[in-house]
């Protein structure tokens, strides 16, 4: 037990009518007492120093108490015996709390020496032999992470409950104590732990005791060791905890067996939860709120006596957390995503706002995962929607000649088209180059502009825009050494950059977003959850009504004439295709990507081919179809 200070001061010894003062014993055994010296303090006691010693050095010691402070409030006297009040003030420290309270003992005059009257109440007024001090903390109810409808974003799935049921009273004494130490050796956990476990196995109400939840990968590690257990009961319940249908925004949940409590310093507390990821983690203390604590006597057999006054804390509710994901979308982009044999991702976005409305991956057989959010992916021919913005803004019309060659020399580097494109003549359109996806015109046309103007454009669409989102992750992508505005380049990495290839880099997310722009003419920033502040520089200048009337123009033709058509998804879409190479490992993969808007739901969708010629655009047909089909 460590001592902050002491709070006592010797008095001198006071003579009444001849005799001694109780005063100084008091002042003593108190002084005592707070500094620690346990064997002096309880010399001054009636009762066997051993014992006594023994029952102060331990009083507080399963409250994690820190800081004892000791203070005499008053004495009176009676002849030869006395009576002393005392202060005590107790730092619960894994808990932040302090509790005070009022003591009082009687003293007895032995000759001219006074002795404290022994019994545990000295400590705490009605603790009686055997009785011990403990920390009850009764578990709180984490609240959910919900869509915008209020609905929850995690599902029911099966979870184990691992508890006991102590009363009628089946476990007693040494039993609780053996069933706490060997739980704790069977979870891995600290041996600390196995102390607190038993104060609330001890001071359970009737009815099954939950003490630890397991998802089904940690109960199955651990079953043979549980198993074995005298006393363990464990419970297959269903709840909304472990699994999501949004795991990139809501994140994983962590139960009192997590890593992270221990090296924290967390106190054991059934019913924990501590979010490990995603929004679970950001908003760990408003979902879970304050819990409740209490600090109670336990009779010899553990059993739970009484509150003390003064040491009760009552717990603050928790509260969801309400995103800007559609319940029906987020639906429909997982059964989307699910159906792709290869890794896949999908984010939406309402285009006027940036509120993301869907963000669902998955991940093919021996493929790498491709992240919605923060991952920084090569777009190929979807990045010339922003392309074509700063050709229109330049003076160049869709109907203007721009020839589509099977390769393309420029500054020394042979630009060419994947997957491959027959031949066209020289008089092929602008809008035909765009609805094939032809890299060797763009990077031919790229000669007729700067680093600068392309630094413009991506600034437009809000590639590499500074926001936040209230979670680890999220990149807006960046041009490589096109940028910023000024910096040279050279005429190679200009062209690379105009069709989506050499540095440029995006995320699902920022090409969701810029696809916002082609629907609204302005970007915003992006946002996940309702009530919050919107990021600063959440819009940006509004695009040219003409250059937006044609780039719109743009990308509905490519839907009419170009992969896009592949979609299948009624009327209203427009977008623009691309792929990259995607190599990992020594396995070479190609990025897939689609991106548009149908209505005022932009999206961004991104997948793992092994052939240059395998489109995304079915799985945007099949997420805008799932969407219509009332998901």
């Amino acid at each position: 037990m460590a001592v902050a200070g002491v709070g006592i001061i010797a008095l001198a010894v006071i003579f009444h009518g001849g005799g001694t003062s109780p005063e100084p014993t008091v002042a003593q055994f108190l002084l005592d007492w707070e500094s620690g010296q346990y064997q002096q303090a309880a010399a001054l006691t009636t009762g066997q120093q051993s014992v006594v010693a023994s029952e102060l050095r331990d009083a507080y010691t399963q409250l994690d108490a820190s800081d004892i402070t000791l203070g005499m409030q008053s004495v009176s006297q009676q002849g030869s015996s006395a009576t002393a009040g005392f202060a005590a003030s107790i730092d619960l420290e894994n808990l932040g709390l302090r509790w005070a309270y009022h003591g009082q003992f009687g003293l007895r005059e032995s000759g001219q020496t006074w002795r404290v009257i022994w019994s545990p109440s000295v400590i705490v007024p009605g603790l009686q032999t055997g009785d011990r001090l403990a920390l009850v903390l009764p578990p709180g109810r984490r609240q959910q992470i919900e869509a915008s409808s209020g609905q929850p974003l995690t599902k029911p799935s099966k979870t184990y409950e691992i508890g006991v049921n102590p009363i009628p009273r089946m476990l007693r004494g040494t039993e609780v104590v053996t069933l706490a130490n060997r739980l704790t050796q069977a979870l891995d956990l600290p041996a600390a732990v196995a102390t607190e476990l038993a104060d609330q196995i001890g001071a359970a109400p009737p009815g099954f005791q939950e003490l630890f939840t397991l998802d089904p990968a940690q109960y199955s590690a651990v079953a043979s060791k549980l198993n074995g257990i005298p006393g363990l009961i464990v419970r297959r319940v269903t709840q909304r905890l472990f699994d999501s249908i949004a795991p990139y925004v809501v994140g994983e949940v962590g139960t009192e067996t997590a890593n992270v409590l221990q090296q924290e310093g967390v106190a054991y507390r059934p019913g924990t939860t501590v979010g490990l990821s995603g929004l679970q983690q950001t908003y760990q203390s408003k979902l879970t709120g304050t819990p409740s604590t209490e600090v109670i006597v336990e009779n010899r057999e553990g059993e739970a006596q009484s509150v003390l006054k003064g040491a009760y804390w009552p717990g603050v509710e928790g509260k969801p957390v309400v995103t800007t994901i559609n319940y029906g979308m987020q639906q429909a982009a997982d059964a989307a995503v699910g159906q792709v044999a290869g890794s896949a991702t999908l984010v939406a976005v309402d285009a006027p706002t940036g509120k993301i409305l869907a963000v669902a991956s998955a991940r093919g057989a021996g493929m790498p995962e491709l992240d919605p959010l923060g991952g920084a992916y090569e777009p190929g021919q979807a990045f010339t929607m922003v392309s074509s913005a700063m050709f229109l803004a330049d003076g160049m019309t869709p109907d203007s000649p721009l020839p589509c060659n099977a390769a393309n020399p420029v500054d020394g580097h042979t630009f060419s088209n994947i997957p491959p494109e027959p031949p066209m003549k020289q008089g092929t359109k602008f809008s035909t180059d765009f609805a094939v996806g032809c890299s060797t015109a763009f990077a031919g046309a790229s000669l007729r502009i700067t680093g600068s103007q392309l630094m413009t454009a991506a600034d437009e669409f809000g590639i590499g825009a500074r926001w936040q989102l209230p979670l680890d992750g999220g990149f807006s992508g960046t041009l490589g050494p096109v940028g910023p505005v000024g910096q040279t380049s050279s005429e190679a990495e200009l062209a690379a950059a105009t069709i989506g290839r050499g540095e440029v880099r995006v995320s699902p997310l920022a090409m969701a977003l810029a696809a916002g722009v082609a629907e609204s003419g302005h970007w915003s920033a992006p946002s996940l959850v309702t009530g919050q502040p919107d990021p600063k520089g959440v819009v940006k200048a509004a695009m040219s009504p003409q250059v937006l009337t044609e780039l719109q123009g743009l990308m509905r033709d490519e839907v009419a004439h170009g992969s896009g058509a592949l979609a299948k998804a009624g009327s209203g879409l427009y977008g623009q295709a691309g792929v990259a190479p995607f190599v990992d490992g020594h396995k070479k993969l190609y990025i897939s990507w689609f991106v548009g808007y149908q209505g005022t739901t932009a999206f961004a969708v991104a997948e793992l081919v092994k052939s240059p010629s395998d489109s995304a655009a079915p799985l945007a047909g099949s997420f805008l179809r799932n969407i219509q089909a009332g998901y």
